[in-house]
């Protein structure tokens, strides 16, 4: 059963695409799909002119998506895991990096212990500073403002914006209008019968059924 109706996007180094609308209207099940996890039930995604696939080691250099709060190595530290992820993308001033995303997310006071020992909080943020830690060209975030406090949300959104202009593509779902508004140059309204752009300004109208159109999708 498809989990919205048709979408064809496309979106380039240095945009923002934001995915909007109620519960249930699909935009996490469409994330999977465009990132390889799900296959689409018909068309097809593709990634700098190939077909998607997160078996490629190609593929998992140049996105870095956050789908999943507890994809963690259960056995190591934060900080640990951090430079596991540094590492394993190449990154060489890796304590540099990894101390500079700990302090970026506020995990600074953390960095030792496991991530069973963190909050539901502290874990979205771990996650998130792994998917910063290393280089993209393309970041995907499901609610990437989901149990953060309204600081660590500001931070972030204006973290993202300025990734965008340094040519980083993002792609994320939220329910936050602000953050939308912060980060997204375009938001696609996912619905039953149609998908179809809209300001991003009208994100909050979207999940009420009053948004406008601008554009096809």
């Amino acid at each position: 059963m498809p989990a919205c109706a048709p979408v064809s996007v496309q979106l380039k180094a240095g945009r923002a695409l934001a995915l909007v609308g109620p519960n249930g209207a699909g935009k996490s099940t469409l994330l999977q799909t465009l990132v390889g996890l799900l296959a689409p039930l018909s068309g097809s995604v593709s990634f700098d002119g190939r077909p998607v696939d997160e078996r490629q080691a190609s593929f998992r250099r140049d996105v870095a998506a956050v789908l999943d709060d507890d994809a963690f190595f259960p056995s190591l530290t934060v900080r640990e895991h951090l430079r596991l992820v540094a590492h394993g993308h190449g990154v060489t001033d890796v304590e540099d990096v990894v101390s500079r995303e700990l302090a970026s997310f506020g995990l600074v006071d953390r960095a030792d212990v496991l991530p069973s020992a963190l909050s539901s909080g502290q874990r979205r943020r771990l996650a998130l500073a792994a998917a910063f830690v290393r280089p993209a060209r393309l970041m995907v975030l499901d609610e990437p403002e989901r149990r953060l406090d309204a600081e660590m949300r500001r931070t972030l959104a204006d973290r993202l914006a300025s990734e965008k202009r340094n040519g980083l593509a993002v792609l994320f779902a939220s329910h936050d209008a602000t953050f939308v508004q912060t980060v997204a140059g375009d938001a696609l309204l996912l619905g039953d019968d149609e998908c179809r752009l809209i300001p991003p300004g009208s994100a909050t109208a979207a999940a009420n059924g009053s948004a406008p159109t601008t554009g096809e999708p």
